[in-house]
């Protein structure tokens, strides 16, 4: 349900492709800018890498996390809310497989 937020830029499985954002596919463990996709310069040096915590405090205002970033989105307050998007995100793989 979360995700639905989300789904205008980004996809996950095994059919995810490119949208105006990357596909989030195995985003536990990746660092920010690493995947194929046209990242901004700011996206390509944070030294973010995702994990849970990381990806918490992140998607609660990534422009404040990544100044110059282009994903504009105010981000998700809601502590549940982002358990719930970071605990369905991780579950897909790199391929997008669960």
């Amino acid at each position: 349900q979360s995700f639905r937020k989300c789904l205008p830029c980004h996809a996950v499985g095994p059919d995810a492709r490119n949208k105006i954002g990357p596909i989030l596919n195995g985003i536990d463990g990746r660092k920010t800018g690493t995947t194929e996709y046209n990242y901004t310069e700011a996206n390509k040096k944070a030294e973010i890498v995702f994990g849970e915590a990381t990806f918490k405090d992140y998607i609660q205002n990534p422009m404040q996390k990544i100044p110059g970033t282009k994903m504009a989105f105010a981000g998700i307050k809601n502590e549940t809310e982002i358990a719930a998007l970071w605990a369905y995100l991780k579950q897909f793989k790199a391929d997008g497989s669960k």
